[in-house]
């Protein structure tokens, strides 16, 4: 308590202390600790470029009343010295704050011992993202290497790469940027396919043994986050391999470009044509003076050193030392440490790395976080502990050095350019990058494996049908012969590709030449790294895409159902155009007609005369004789002349109904209503489909029990299955792929026919690794051969197109049912009894004399019934004296004499005693 109150009284007459050579009252100096590799290149930079920034900052800013005293550390490259070193800062110097360390894996210490302390760690060269945020004490004021990975990503994307493989040191600097940089490659559809850890004592066997191992690979695009110490040995290494020539590329991060200067030139002739990031730095006449006489002084520093060049590093320690002496000129006085205020968090630690409580680094650290200024690394501003955002440059290695190729900022992208003017290009043509082996055409970014091994393309055995694939055996060399229809459609892609695929088929069979499993199992083997493709008639599914990449399917898909046509051999076929009730209803119409029709003519007609047997036949004669309009007798009634046109009508419509219906069942064959499956389901029929098929899963998940499901290929064990019926142990319907049935129809198409629902899925394609740069450059011909009629070609030649109908332009039901001639039936039915009605009351008026005395009469009902039926049966003497059943002479009367009937005589003597008609 009393050194605190004595520091205080001391600090009320340090106004008096004054600056030897401004005369300025000095009140507070700040003690800096400053912890770098004295024996590296960045840790040089670095004190040469706070030396300078200090004498710089208090010769431009005379009247400040604060100074900043640095103490200067050499952590000799190791992160125990580096500890060591900031635990003697704080103990025995009592800094208020340090810069440094020079490295991340160093800092990933001392930032404890900043944070319990409650003093900032301010680090301009750990540029590690993992380092962020750890402590709030912990201030990143070089660029974070997450920065980056936008630019870097960028590029990826503009050359349409869409594999990359990654090349970073065993440290945390290397490890740090590499999940940011993926995640990056995602948002251009971009994806790692490798990653390539390098241990820092890698030697020049391990990197070429590891150079190799990537050679092997299909990816030619590599992304390298090397220390440049590792990079010297890494390219050189690269270019003995065979893998700094044409058709590859290399991307490096920003830390080995801002060193690339100091690279011997052995190293930069083996990294031509590798490109680069670094951050966008302002260009100025202060900036080009600043390096003259940075470099002055680093050459004075560093008198063994052979070369010299203000690199980020300097310009961000530069930057840090202005930051650093404008906060504690706004924090102004230094308070003393707190020795009775120890840190909890120590308390269970030994006292080696106990240490007091700063009061003044919390006041700097709030300060400098509201420092801006526009430095020399570009505009100062912390954003959370660090530095803000910055553009970037796209750098070139070509001859001796690099050239600038384009720009990339967040908002607009990758720019061509910096006009002369220094402002941006908005030109977006393709930039002017020279490649490895000074190729200026930009690499497909992947090659077919160069291990001497053929890409190796399974194929499935015993497909069904020999027209979509079948594997052979040479007789002489026993060799496998793979032919069909999807073969050549692969065959026709790779061919259309820019460049040469060499290849092999390997069919997946066991050793008796049978399939070695489902079609499943086949693509899986490509997850397996057994097969680099498989082609054949393989299905996209969800389970496959799981671990293959498909592409664009090159034939349509969908699941349809084929049965026995059920038509051919039923001998009721002719019936079946009507259903039961219309049929039924039309014959008692027929019946009812020609009744009808007797009643109206039998009185006036010569033909509805005669032996009662002749009136019956004529009742069900002239009917069905007028199906054909075949009938030859004359209709004198005008009632039944009536009752006959309109009847003819029906008749009209009823045979054309049926003969269109029986047309359609004999040409198109009936189609099932839809559902159909869940017939099969309820009368547990027994269903087919391909061996090691999806749809034998499929059908499972529909509903089907496990033991109705018969998996059955080739092709005629198919048809035999399904000519023999589930009743006979066969199938009843076999489910398949469209182009399955299509080509099954082709070929039993008389005998079968394709019913029910289409499920939907998707069609046959090929299949590749994930991620393989085959599977977009394979649906791109794909594409094209369909549009050119290519495919349609090779399917032709394969005749496999047949004569299939389409389901959905088919009627799904030709049966016609009464209900769609109700309205026709009323009419000639109502008609009919109308015409009746008519007739019998006219008749009964004209002879209601007769009527009513039989009717008086004392006989049954019975026989009064019998009487005027008799009486109604007798033939009307005009319409008969021609003697025929046309029309009657006027001039012809009959003669009859009139018998006056007594209420008392009986209906038998009335008949008896009427006179006879004149025939």
């Amino acid at each position: 308590m009393f050194v605190s109150i004595l520091y205080i009284w001391l600090l009320a007459f340090s106004g008096f202390l004054c600056d030897a050579q401004t005369g300025v009252s000095i009140n507070t100096t700040f003690q800096v600790g400053v912890i770098l590799d004295f024996d590296s290149l960045v840790g040089r930079i670095g004190m040469t470029s706070l030396s300078l920034a200090i004498s710089d900052f208090y010769a431009t800013n005379p009247n400040y009343t604060t100074r900043l005293v640095l103490h200067f550390r050499d952590s000799k490259g190791q992160v125990i010295d580096a500890a060591a070193n900031a635990l003697s800062l704080l103990k025995d110097v009592e800094v208020d704050a340090i810069i440094g360390p020079q490295k991340s894996s160093q800092a990933s210490f001392v930032i404890g011992l900043g944070d319990r302390a409650n003093v900032p760690i301010i680090c301009f060269s750990a540029t590690s993202p993992s380092l962020h945020p750890r402590s709030r004490y912990f201030v990143q004021t070089g660029l974070s290497d997450a920065a980056q990975v936008g630019a870097i990503a960028a590029i990826v994307g503009y050359f349409n790469w869409l594999q990359v493989v990654l090349i970073y040191e065993d440290s945390d600097y290397g490890n740090g940027i590499i999940s940011y940089l993926a995640n990056a490659f995602q948002d251009v559809n971009a994806r790692v396919s490798y990653r390539s850890v390098i241990p820092l004592s890698a030697t020049d066997d391990f990197l070429l043994q590891e150079l190799y191992k990537m050679k092997t690979n299909q990816t030619r695009v590599f992304v390298v986050h090397v220390s440049s110490s590792l990079a010297s040995k890494l390219f050189v290494k690269a270019k003995e391999a065979g893998m700094m020539g044409e058709g590859y590329a290399w991307i490096v991060t920003s830390g080995l470009m801002d060193l690339f200067y100091s690279l011997d030139s052995h190293v930069v002739d083996s990294m031509q044509g590798v490109l680069g990031v670094r951050p966008l730095i302002p260009r100025s006449r202060k900036l080009d003076s600043l390096a003259i006489r940075w470099k002055r002084k680093f050459l004075a520093d560093n008198p063994n050193a052979l070369q010299a060049e203000l690199s980020l590093y300097g310009l961000w320690a530069y930057d840090t030392l202005w930051a650093l002496a404008m906060a504690v000129e706004r924090v102004a006085v230094r308070l003393p440490v707190n020795s009775l205020q120890i840190n909890s968090s120590a308390l269970n630690t030994t006292n080696l790395f106990t240490t007091e409580v700063s009061q003044t680094g919390p006041k700097i650290l709030e300060a400098l976080s509201r420092v801006t200024f526009q430095g020399f690394g570009g505009k100062f501003h912390l954003v959370e502990g660090q530095l803000g955002p910055s553009d970037f440059q796209i750098l070139n290695v070509v001859g001796k050095g690099e050239r600038e190729v384009g720009i990339w900022r967040t908002s607009e992208g990758i720019l061509r350019g910096r006009n002369l003017n220094g402002t941006s290009s908005s030109n977006k043509t393709v930039l002017g990058v020279i490649f490895p082996g000074y190729s200026t055409v930009a690499p497909r970014g992947w090659e077919v494996p160069v291990s001497g091994k053929k890409l190796r393309v399974g194929v499935p055995v015993g497909s069904g049908f020999k027209e979509f694939v079948e594997v052979k055996k040479d007789p002489k060399t026993n060799a496998s012969i793979v032919t069909g229809c999807y073969i050549d459609i692969f065959e026709a892609a790779l061919k259309a590709l820019p460049y040469a695929v060499s290849y092999v088929y390997v069919p997946f069979q066991k050793s008796d030449g049978s399939g070695a499993g489902s079609y499943d199992e086949l693509t899986r083997q490509i997850y397996l790294r057994n097969f680099d493709a498989v082609v054949g008639d393989v299905t996209i599914t969800a389970k496959r895409s799981q671990y293959v990449d498909f592409t664009l399917p090159f034939t349509a898909g969908g699941v349809t159902i084929i049965v026995k046509h059920d038509d051919l051999d039923d001998e009721w076929i002719f019936l079946k155009p009507l259903s039961t009730k219309l049929w039924l209803t039309s014959i008692a119409l027929f019946i009812l007609t020609g009744a009808a029709l007797w009643i109206l003519e039998h009185k006036f007609n010569h033909a509805y005369r005669g032996h009662p047997a002749q009136h019956a036949g004529m009742i069900f004669y002239f009917p069905f004789m007028s199906l054909v309009f075949a009938h030859s007798e004359k209709i004198v009634s005008n009632l039944a002349r009536l009752v006959v046109v309109v009847w003819m009508f029906v008749v009209l419509i009823l045979t054309s109904t049926f003969t269109a219906s029986l047309s359609a069942k004999l040409t198109v064959r009936r189609l099932s209503q839809g559902n159909y499956e869940q017939e099969l389901i309820r009368g547990k029929y027994n269903v087919g489909c391909r061996n090691g098929s999806f749809i034998c899963t499929f059908l499972e998940e529909l509903g089907f029990n496990k033991s109705r499901i018969k998996p059955c290929e080739p092709a005629e064990l198919c048809e035999k299955a399904l000519s023999k019926g589930s009743k006979n142990d066969g199938i009843e319907a076999l489910f398949s792929v469209r182009p399955y049935s299509n080509l099954f129809l082709s070929k039993y198409g008389d005998d079968y026919m394709r019913v029910g629902q289409n499920f939907p899925t998707d069609g046959f394609a090929f299949a590749f690794p994930k991620g393989s740069p085959l599977v977009a450059d394979v649906s791109r011909k794909i594409i094209e051969l369909m549009e050119n009629g290519k495919i349609s070609k090779i399917e032709k030649m394969w005749e496999m197109q047949g004569p299939i109908y389409d389901d959905s332009d088919l009627p799904k039901n030709t049966q016609m049912k009464l209900k769609n001639f109700t309205v026709l039936f009323a009419i000639t039915g109502g008609l009919t009894t109308v015409c009746l009605a008519i007739f019998v009351t006219i008749h009964l008026y004209k002879n209601r004399d007769f009527v009513q005395r039989i009717w008086n009469s004392n006989n049954t009902v019975w026989s009064k019934v019998v009487a005027v039926c008799k009486h109604f049966d007798e033939r009307d003497p005009k319409s008969f004296r021609d003697g025929g059943g046309g029309n009657v002479s006027p001039n012809l009367r009959p003669t009859s004499t009139v018998v006056p009937v007594s209420s008392d005589d009986n209906i038998d003597g009335v008949l008896q005693s009427a006179p006879a008609v004149a025939t």
